[in-house]
C-alpha cells in the first residue's frame, strides 16, 4: 500500500452498509470523494445518494488505478463487499479520517457522523 500523500487511487462508496456499490478512479483523490460527497456532479453517486468513502488504495500511476478499477468493475457484488469488510466489517465512512489528528487530546474532536 502506498502513503496517502499519493494522490492517485482507486476506491469505492457506499450509500450505507449493503447498500448501492460505486467503484471508480482518480488521479486527485480526496477532492474528488468530496465532489461525491457534495453531489456537484450529476451522475451515479448523486442520483443514488452514494457519499460514504467504505474502500480505497493508493496508486502510483493512473494507468495502474484505471486497470485496477476496470478489473474491480468486473467482480461480482459479493467478491467487492468482502474486501471492503476485510478492512472495513462496518462500512464506516473512511473520509473524515483524513482530516482528524491523533494526538493526546483527540477525544475532544468533535465526532462526525456516518452518512
Amino acid at each position: 500500500m502506498l502513503p496517502i500523500h499519493s494522490t492517485t487511487a482507486v476506491y469505492m462508496m457506499a450509500s450505507r452498509r449493503h447498500g448501492t456499490i460505486y467503484v471508480g478512479v482518480s488521479g486527485h483523490f480526496l477532492p474528488r470523494i468530496a465532489q461525491h460527497r457534495q453531489g456537484l456532479k450529476p451522475g451515479f453517486t448523486s442520483r443514488y445518494g452514494v457519499k460514504r468513502l467504505v474502500w480505497f488504495e493508493m496508486h502510483e500511476g493512473i494507468v495502474t488505478a484505471i486497470q485496477r478499477e476496470k478489473s474491480l468493475k468486473k467482480y461480482r457484488r459479493a467478491w467487492k463487499i468482502n474486501l471492503i469488510e476485510r478492512d472495513n466489517p462496518n462500512w464506516n465512512d473512511l473520509y473524515p479520517g483524513f482530516f482528524r489528528e491523533d494526538g493526546p487530546l483527540s477525544h475532544l474532536q468533535t465526532p462526525e457522523p456516518s452518512l
